[in-house]
Order: C-alpha cells, then sequence, then structure tokens
C-alpha cells in the first residue's frame, strides 16, 4: 500500500517554494501557422494538411542560449520546455518516432540543446510532456473530447490499441527521464473524461519516473487538468499524487489550502497574451506593470508563477513579450529579496498592496501612496527593528507625527514629503521585525 512521505515531499519541493517564479517555453510546429498550440484540434485539422509544416520547420534564429538568458535577467528561476505538445511532435531525438525535430529541416535535439542552454544559466531545468498525442494511431480518435477527427466516425477507434499506445507513451518518458541528465521539474498535461489516473496507467508510471528522477518535482495533472486540485489537496494522496496544484490562467482568490486547512504548494500557469504556443493575431498583452503584481499576487497567497513565451516559426521571442520580460526584469533587480522565499503573511492586506513575508521580515508591496504616513496595519512601533528602502536600502524613519497621535496601536512608515512613489508599479518596504 502506498504511503506518503511527507518529510521526503517537503526536502523534494524545498527548491521551488524558494523559486516562486519560471518561464514556460510552448514551441513546435504550431508556431509556423501561428494560431496557437491547440490548433489542429480547434480547426479539426487533419494530419495531411499539418504534415507540411513538419517539412518545412527550419527555425533561422533558433537559439535556446537566448532563451535562458532571458528567463535569468527576468529573475526566473527555472526553466519549463514543451519537449513534446498535443500534436505529438516530439522537440527531442526520440527512437519511437520519426515525427520529431532531428528529422526536421533543424536537425536538431532541441530538448537537449535547452537543457545545456538552461543551466548554463544556473537556472533550474523542466520539461513539458503531453499524456495527450493526436499524431499516435492508437490515440482515441472519434468521440474523444479533443482529438481532430472526434467528429469523423471514418476515423473509428475499432481497431486502435490503447494499450499500444501506452507503451509508447512510457517508452517516451522514460527517454526524457533517462537522457538529459538530471530534471528538476516535469509537467505532465493532462488528464480529462475518463482519461485520468489509472487509464494513463499512472502508479506504474510515476513509479518508472520516480525511480529514473527520484528528486524531480512533478505537477497534478496525472488526476486533473487546470481545474481540480488533486488527491493531495483532499489529503489522501495516491501514488501518482501531484507535487503542486496547476490553476491555469487565473489566480486563486485566496490561496490553495488543503481539505484540512493547510497550505499547498501550487503554481500559477500564466500567458503574456491569450495563447501560449505563437499567435500572430493576438496581440493581447498583458502590460509588465500587471504581471509584476500578479507575480507579487502569488507569491502573497502562497504560490508560483511560471509566465509562458511563445517563440514564433523562426525560433525569436516575440519582441512584445521580450519588452515584458526587460520590464520585470528592471523590477525583480531590485525587489527580488520580496520574492525569493517568501511567502503569505498573517497581517491583514494593505488597502495600498500586497505583503510578502520571509521569517521574520515584512514586504510591504505599496501600488499606490496613502495620503500621510504609511499605516502598517498588526504592527506596532515595538515590533519593529527597522524600515528600509528595498530597491536602494535607504533608512525609513518611523512616522511620529500628530496626525496620526489618535492611532497609537498602529505604526506609520514615514515616506517624506513627495507623494509619488519612488516606483510607480510596486514601491516595496522591508519592514524587519525584532
Amino acid at each position: 500500500m502506498f504511503t506518503f512521505d511527507r518529510s521526503a515531499y517537503e526536502a523534494r519541493v524545498q527548491w521551488f517554494r524558494e523559486a516562486r517564479f519560471g518561464m514556460f517555453i510552448h514551441w513546435g510546429l504550431y508556431s509556423i501557422p501561428a494560431r496557437g498550440e491547440w490548433v489542429r484540434s480547434d480547426e479539426q485539422m487533419p494530419e495531411s494538411e499539418y504534415m507540411p509544416y513538419f517539412d518545412e520547420f527550419n527555425p533561422r534564429d533558433y537559439n535556446p542560449r537566448a532563451w535562458a538568458k532571458a528567463a535569468k535577467e527576468a529573475g526566473m528561476q527555472y526553466v519549463v520546455l514543451t519537449a513534446k505538445h498535443h500534436d505529438g511532435f516530439c522537440l527531442f531525438d526520440s527512437q519511437y518516432t520519426d515525427f520529431k525535430s532531428t528529422n526536421t529541416k533543424l536537425g536538431r535535439d532541441i530538448v537537449r540543446d535547452f537543457v545545456e542552454a538552461v543551466r548554463a544559466e544556473g537556472l533550474r531545468v523542466g520539461l513539458y510532456f503531453t499524456l495527450i498525442d493526436w499524431h499516435h494511431p492508437d490515440y482515441p480518435h472519434y468521440g474523444d473530447r479533443y482529438h481532430p477527427m472526434r467528429n469523423h466516425p471514418e476515423c473509428s477507434n475499432e481497431n486502435r490499441d490503447f494499450n499500444r499506445y501506452l507503451e509508447y507513451m512510457f517508452n517516451q518518458a522514460r527517454e526524457i527521464c533517462s537522457n538529459y541528465g538530471k530534471l528538476d521539474l516535469l509537467w505532465f498535461d493532462f488528464s480529462y473524461d475518463h482519461m485520468r489516473g489509472e487509464t494513463w496507467k499512472a502508479t506504474e508510471f510515476m513509479e518508472m519516473v520516480r525511480s529514473l528522477q527520484p528528486n524531480v518535482i512533478i505537477d497534478n495533472r496525472l488526476e486533473v487538468s487546470g481545474e481540480g486540485f488533486g488527491s493531495l489537496h483532499d489529503c489522501r494522496p495516491t501514488p501518482y499524487h501531484g507535487d503542486f496544484v496547476t490553476p491555469e490562467k487565473f489566480i486563486p482568490p485566496q490561496g490553495i489550502l488543503d481539505v484540512e486547512g493547510n497550505p499547498m504548494l501550487w503554481e500559477v500557469c500564466a500567458t503574456m497574451n491569450n495563447n501560449w504556443g505563437f499567435n500572430g493575431t493576438d496581440p493581447f498583452y498583458k502590460p509588465a506593470s500587471m504581471l509584476i503584481k500578479k507575480l507579487v499576487e502569488c507569491v502573497s497567497k502562497g504560490g508560483n508563477m511560471i509566465l509562458n513565451v511563445g517563440p514564433d516559426a523562426q525560433g525569436n521571442i516575440p519582441p512584445q513579450s521580450q519588452a515584458i520580460l526587460r520590464d520585470i526584469g528592471r523590477w525583480m533587480h531590485d525587489n527580488a529579496e520580496s520574492i525569493y522565499g517568501c511567502g503569505r503573511s498573517e497581517l491583514p492586506r494593505p488597502e495600498f498592496g500586497r505583503i510578502t513575508q520571509k521569517d521574520k521580515t515584512l514586504y510591504f508591496h505599496m501600488y499606490e501612496n496613502t495620503m500621510g504616513p504609511v499605516p502598517l496595519l498588526g504592527l506596532r512601533a515595538e515590533d519593529v527593528a527597522g524600515i528600509r528602502l528595498l530597491s536602494t536600502g535607504q533608512e525609513i524613519p518611523v512616522s511620529t507625527s500628530w496626525v496620526h497621535s489618535d492611532y497609537p496601536d498602529i505604526v506609520f512608515a514615514d515616506l517624506g514629503p513627495n507623494p509619488v512613489l519612488p516606483d510607480p508599479v510596486d514601491t516595496v518596504l522591508k519592514v524587519m521585525l525584532k
């Protein structure tokens, strides 16, 4: 019988809890039609119409070192690449298929290049691997919820052997766990309808993965999708429980607690615009200022954020994404201390922003200034050892102004006479407790 080992779990996830911020990279053949990574399913595109992209794939500017450098400069601590997405195209040199990057005009094992580039930047390495494969002949076609041929009765499943597909899935997962050195994170995607848990032979699958990568942390999508919390949340972990919960394009209103009220490890996976894979007609990018505040929100609720980029058909991160990453990086250069290793605070959320905390240090994130000295609700003057402006280290005095004399039980910070905050996006006050 499976027994959950809490101490081994905590040791395994410690780096992830400290890191807080990562990069997702969705890249593959779908960057050529440039209508998102679900283009085959969304348009119910036959394989015959999709295969010309395989023949064409030859990105002239492909440079994973540039991707890794962009992540590092943005303050990200780990990077996850789609080794295989639902279209079945492998970015690694699998011996079990010809549908792989080494057989394109590019002729490269993209995963190998990626892991080497990310490690060279001193970042943690993760790989995304789909449980779903629209290319494989034994994966259910007709009647499946997502397969491109789901509405084609001529694509009957009568002669398809799902066990043969599972053997293929296991073999490829074994390859990525065996051929690319130590992996820090594996992102399996995803379960739906009856396609979950033991349909994937999930116990056997997880045992295989952990035997090859004993310290890797794994998401919860062998059991659920972007919705659903998984068995660890229910305090009845299965042998294939995920190490963290994966809300998608959505920040939980109050973080995530298990059914016994204990904080859980979770990671929001977020897009910069509205697509994961490159989409040439999606200009709706979130401003860097918004994404900085959403990262802070995640950390203040005990979670991580993994922010996606979708390189284009030539291998370039879109210029809009590059600009956003640079802006985030400038803020992180000054304020990363308030993100790395931080989490939720028991103090009430201030009206002007949010709070992150690490041990006896509180970080008050100010999105707007107050009129008069800044109230640090929940603290008394005798609790505070010192206040600093995090970006510069400048001492911020405790206010002694008469204007708040009616509130002796609250400590106030004196930012001086300027009503404009030093950082209009997020000015961080570092408050050290005695």
